[in-house]
């Protein structure tokens, strides 16, 4: 007896493929995938900000918002948060959700006056002013661009596990920053806090002995020097948390290179090039 393979079945391990819709049009999409990435693989433009693809979603900066319609009925809901599944009925450009993302762009235009990401971001969709007080900048170590979306944070805790910064008072006071905004021990230098933050705001600087975490209270890290080229390449505490995780069989020398001089020792070996 032979069996007809239908959409919905899974093919070789992947999910099974459902029917949604999306702005009365029907797609193909995968059971269980974030609705934010099966809208953007779709080519259909949603605005966000704070969603990460290695952490859960929360919907802090509420840009993607967009209506779930259900029994006739709309709900808006924020599309990082949502699972497809079959019959799942989306509307992303009703005049409900323009004029919240309208009123959003505003808010962070007033909260990060000096971000060229969001104001970017904002001319895209038609919002070039803002009728909130736009936030005073004096001395921010954040430069004017931090509107909160929690990523630096939640990075740091969730994935790092360092807990080196975090909120700091409540309310339009609310800052992200390290506890009484002192030099903390416990950052690792990785940057990953930078690498995550959507609108640009965390700066550090790398010299020749440390990296500087300038928007983090000037806390500094030293750095590790590659034992080949006497380069600095690494903040020494992450290095030896990635080290403490390694195989203890790895040769020692190849431990502290730098990945430029590590790739060099093990083609040369490979090669069987002698090593000086």
């Amino acid at each position: 007896m032979t069996s007809c393979w239908r959409p919905d079945m899974p093919v070789n391990g992947r999910k099974r493929m459902v029917t949604i819709t999306i702005n009365k049009n029907q797609y193909l999409a995968e059971e269980g995938e974030i609705f934010l990435l099966t809208a953007m693989r779709l080519k259909i433009d949603i605005p966000h900000l704070c969603y990460e693809k290695a952490l859960d979603p929360y919907g802090s900066c509420r840009l993607c918002m967009v209506e779930v319609v259900t029994c006739g009925k709309t709900e808006m809901t924020p599309a990082c948060t949502i699972k497809v599944h079959n019959g799942l009925e989306i509307l992303t450009d009703t005049p409900e959700v323009i004029k919240h993302r309208n009123i959003l762009f505003e808010l962070y235009l007033a909260e990060a006056p000096k971000s060229e990401v969001i104001k970017e971001m904002a001319a895209k969709y038609g919002v070039t002013k803002t009728r909130f007080l736009k936030k005073i900048v004096h001395d921010d170590p954040l430069l004017g661009k931090c509107i909160l979306c929690g990523l630096c944070v939640r990075v740091c805790s969730e994935i790092m596990g360092t807990c080196a910064i975090n909120f700091i008072n409540r309310g339009p006071f609310t800052v992200v920053n390290t506890p009484f905004y002192e030099h903390n021990p416990d950052c690792a230098g990785c940057a990953a806090c930078a690498r995550v933050c959507p609108t640009n705001a965390i700066v550090f600087e790398d010299t020749e002995k440390d990296r500087v975490m300038r928007s983090w209270s000037g806390t500094t890290v030293p750095m590790m020097t590659c034992s080949s080229c006497n380069k600095p390449f690494a903040p020494e505490k992450l290095m030896h948390e990635i080290q403490s995780r390694l195989d203890p069989q790895i040769n020692e020398d190849i431990r502290n290179m730098c990945p430029e001089c590590r790739r060099r020792y093990i083609s040369r070996r490979e090669m069987k090039i002698p090593i000086t």
